[in-house]
Protein backbone atom coordinates (compact mmCIF):
# COMPACT_ATOMS: atom_id res chain seq x y z
CA UNK A 1 0.00 0.00 0.00
CA UNK A 2 1.36 3.38 -1.01
CA UNK A 3 1.19 6.52 1.10
CA UNK A 4 -0.41 9.74 -0.11
CA UNK A 5 3.01 11.29 -0.58
CA UNK A 6 4.15 8.41 -2.78
CA UNK A 7 0.97 8.60 -4.86
CA UNK A 8 1.47 12.35 -5.36
CA UNK A 9 5.04 11.67 -6.50
CA UNK A 10 3.85 9.00 -8.97
CA UNK A 11 1.09 11.29 -10.34
CA UNK A 12 3.77 13.90 -11.01
CA UNK A 13 5.98 11.33 -12.74
CA UNK A 14 3.04 10.08 -14.86
CA UNK A 15 2.09 13.57 -16.05
CA UNK A 16 4.43 13.41 -19.06
CA UNK A 17 3.51 9.85 -20.05
CA UNK A 18 1.18 8.97 -22.91
CA UNK A 19 -1.35 6.12 -22.58
CA UNK A 20 0.10 2.91 -24.01
CA UNK A 21 -3.07 0.79 -23.79
CA UNK A 22 -6.69 1.46 -24.73
CA UNK A 23 -9.73 -0.31 -23.32
CA UNK A 24 -12.55 -0.30 -25.85
CA UNK A 25 -15.82 -2.03 -26.55
CA UNK A 26 -14.45 -5.46 -25.67
CA UNK A 27 -13.63 -4.37 -22.12
CA UNK A 28 -10.91 -6.04 -20.07
CA UNK A 29 -9.75 -9.45 -21.33
CA UNK A 30 -7.04 -11.83 -20.05
CA UNK A 31 -4.69 -11.07 -22.96
CA UNK A 32 -4.81 -7.34 -22.20
CA UNK A 33 -4.14 -8.00 -18.50
CA UNK A 34 -1.06 -10.09 -19.40
CA UNK A 35 0.28 -7.35 -21.68
CA UNK A 36 -0.30 -4.69 -19.02
CA UNK A 37 1.49 -6.85 -16.41
CA UNK A 38 4.47 -7.20 -18.78
CA UNK A 39 4.50 -3.45 -19.48
CA UNK A 40 4.41 -2.73 -15.74
CA UNK A 41 7.39 -5.03 -15.20
CA UNK A 42 9.33 -3.13 -17.86
CA UNK A 43 8.20 0.44 -17.06
CA UNK A 44 6.73 0.35 -13.53
CA UNK A 45 4.37 3.28 -14.26
CA UNK A 46 1.87 3.31 -17.15
CA UNK A 47 -1.26 5.08 -18.34
CA UNK A 48 -4.28 3.30 -19.79
CA UNK A 49 -6.96 5.11 -21.78
CA UNK A 50 -10.63 4.08 -21.59
CA UNK A 51 -12.42 4.75 -24.88
CA UNK A 52 -15.92 6.22 -25.00
CA UNK A 53 -17.36 3.07 -26.57
CA UNK A 54 -16.29 0.98 -23.55
CA UNK A 55 -19.41 -0.55 -22.02
CA UNK A 56 -17.86 -0.98 -18.54
CA UNK A 57 -17.59 2.08 -16.24
CA UNK A 58 -14.05 3.46 -16.07
CA UNK A 59 -13.83 3.01 -12.29
CA UNK A 60 -14.66 -0.68 -12.68
CA UNK A 61 -12.09 -1.03 -15.49
CA UNK A 62 -9.47 0.56 -13.22
CA UNK A 63 -10.25 -1.82 -10.35
CA UNK A 64 -10.20 -4.87 -12.65
CA UNK A 65 -6.86 -3.92 -14.22
CA UNK A 66 -5.29 -3.13 -10.87
CA UNK A 67 -6.54 -6.32 -9.24
CA UNK A 68 -5.73 -8.70 -12.09
CA UNK A 69 -2.28 -7.26 -12.90
CA UNK A 70 -1.27 -7.04 -9.23
CA UNK A 71 -0.60 -3.31 -9.53
CA UNK A 72 -1.46 -0.27 -7.47
CA UNK A 73 -4.15 2.10 -8.79
CA UNK A 74 -2.69 5.60 -8.53
CA UNK A 75 -5.42 7.71 -10.12
CA UNK A 76 -8.39 7.76 -12.47
CA UNK A 77 -8.56 11.17 -14.12
CA UNK A 78 -11.06 11.67 -16.90
CA UNK A 79 -10.81 8.54 -19.01
CA UNK A 80 -7.19 7.85 -18.10
CA UNK A 81 -6.01 5.31 -15.53
CA UNK A 82 -2.56 5.45 -13.93
CA UNK A 83 -1.12 2.16 -12.66
CA UNK A 84 2.11 1.42 -10.77
CA UNK A 85 3.88 -1.79 -9.86
CA UNK A 86 7.43 -2.04 -8.59
CA UNK A 87 9.57 -4.04 -11.00
CA UNK A 88 11.34 -7.06 -9.58
CA UNK A 89 14.16 -6.98 -12.17
CA UNK A 90 14.29 -3.46 -13.59
CA UNK A 91 13.64 -0.99 -10.75
CA UNK A 92 13.70 2.57 -12.15
CA UNK A 93 11.50 4.70 -9.88
CA UNK A 94 12.72 5.54 -6.37
CA UNK A 95 9.74 6.35 -4.15
CA UNK A 96 10.10 9.03 -1.45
Amino acid sequence: MLTGRQKRFLRKEAHELNPIFQVGKGGVNPNMVNQIAEALEARELIKVSVLQNCEVPKEEVAELLSERSGSELIQVIGRTIILYKESSKNKQIKLP
